[in-house]
């Protein structure tokens, strides 16, 4: 009778953990939307003609009175949000560590991103300032909130777990991506048979993502569960401002193997960021490719990172996810290689490109997540995760700005494109050089069999 109420409490114990984990994809299928019908399709080239509405004759815009190109106004949003994530972030992961309520955090920032997108839909006329204060708000929200997302998992996945887990809530995200990303296809390119300006079908896009975003996060926000912890001794101070990410790095500095993985994984995610940001502009300038062709490529790559992910994630099981990271770096560096071998005005072969890029893209990040997740020691999973998101997002310029000197210098793409091979190769030898297994048992976790 005993044995029997153990096993029982073990299958629960076993179909909670399930719950939760299914959850928590969901976030992954609620957020990503924005991530690839926002950032990476509409709003950029909608904001920028939005800004050239707003632009004097000499093409500038004056925020606060500050001249700006119109054609820089997106960049330089984006860029604000990155500074304003990076502030906010290790505050938001340290009270989320110290008080276990990680839910409630979680909420406020998914729905103040989801209401911000949604608020693209006023996007109209010459309300460049507007499309800035949102894309800023949503953009932030969405780096907190992922950084808090991806701290439950060390708690929601057992070691032996994690790979499979992580690689599932990538491709619930990409899946997610891919079916709004055709109905947003299908709404914009007959615009015109729905009785839609291109500008409202513009912002029915936007919006939608927004709409998307808020409900799909209802189903993790009512299956994850918050760990609650002690609270911290009367007398013991909080940390406030930017002492708080300097409290936290020096807290790292007593895991340095766990740093060097996040050196490592700064320099190659920076890497993969600068190619997914670029890709286009590369496929449009240096190979002379239409709007149709680039809005399908990014489909593509939307459809095959699922996939990826999946088989990925099975490679892992199998040869480790060290080792089936380091493979992918070897495979980002064969696909830059053919793409500066690429012939302009040859869709088929880009096709191909974004099919490369696609079966390796949510493998790498989906086992980088995982693998970080070892290596925080219990009980610091937001504070760490905090750091993890701000190399994943508030140092991802360094790759842009080596693609925009090498153009400068040379005036070709293909040479830009080529100049971000050394990311793939200095992060595949800083990786290489990380002892996994010690790191995870300096970190306090156990050591998976197979890592």
């Amino acid at each position: 009778m005993g044995t029997d109420t153990v096993r029982t409490e073990a299958d629960d114990a076993v179909g909670e953990r399930r719950r939760e984990q299914r959850g928590w994809y969901f976030y992954d299928w609620a957020c990503s939307v924005y991530s690839t019908s926002v950032l990476t399709v509409f709003l950029g080239p909608y904001l920028t003609s939005v800004a050239d509405e707003a632009a004097d004759t000499d093409g500038f815009v004056h925020p606060l009175g500050i001249p700006v190109r119109a054609g820089s106004f997106f960049a330089y949003s984006v860029s604000l949000s990155v500074i304003v994530a990076v502030v906010v972030m290790p505050l938001v992961g340290a009270a989320a560590d110290r008080t276990g309520r990680k839910k409630p955090l979680l909420a406020a920032a998914a729905y103040t991103g989801a209401a911000a997108t949604t608020a693209m839909f006023l996007l109209g006329g010459d309300r460049y300032l507007l499309g800035g204060l949102l894309l800023v708000v949503a953009n932030a929200a969405q780096s907190v909130a992922m950084m808090l997302y991806n701290s439950y998992l060390p708690q929601i996945a057992p070691p032996e777990e994690r790979d499979a887990v992580s690689s599932r809530g990538w491709a619930f995200g990409y899946a997610a991506g891919s079916l709004i990303l055709i109905a947003n296809l299908v709404l914009y390119t007959g615009h015109g048979s729905f009785g839609l300006s291109e500008s409202a079908a513009v912002r029915i896009c936007l919006a939608s993502a927004g709409l998307w975003w808020g409900a799909f996060a209802l189903v993790p926000l009512r299956r994850l569960r918050d760990r609650h912890r002690e609270p911290k001794p009367a007398g013991e101070p909080t940390t406030p401002g930017f002492r708080q990410l300097a409290a936290t790095v020096r807290d790292m500095r007593r895991h340095p193997l766990t740093l060097a993985f996040l050196l490592a994984y700064l320099v190659y995610n920076d890497g993969i960021q600068t190619v997914i940001s670029q890709a286009s502009i590369y496929g449009s300038e240096e190979l002379g490719l239409g709007q149709s062709t680039l809005i399908v490529a990014v489909l593509l790559v939307q459809l095959l990172a699922v996939a990826g992910a999946l088989g990925m994630g099975r490679l892992a099981r199998a040869y480790g996810a060290k080792r089936t990271i380091l493979g992918s770096l070897v495979a980002w560096t064969v696909t830059l290689a053919a793409g500066y071998f690429l012939p302009a005005g040859a869709p088929a072969w880009f096709f191909v490109l974004a099919a490369g890029i696609g079966l390796v893209l949510g493998g790498s990040q989906a086992l980088s997540r995982s693998l970080f997740s070892h290596l925080v020691p219990p009980g610091k999973e937001a504070e760490y995760f905090s750091a993890y998101e701000m190399s994943d997002r508030g140092m991802s310029w360094l790759g842009p700005l080596l693609f925009g000197i090498t153009y400068q210098l040379t005036g070709s793409y293909r040479d830009a494109i080529i100049s971000l091979v050394a990311f793939f190769v200095i992060g595949f030898v800083l990786l290489a050089r990380v002892p996994v297994r010690q790191a995870i048992g300096d970190a306090g976790n156990p050591v998976p069999e197979r890592i």
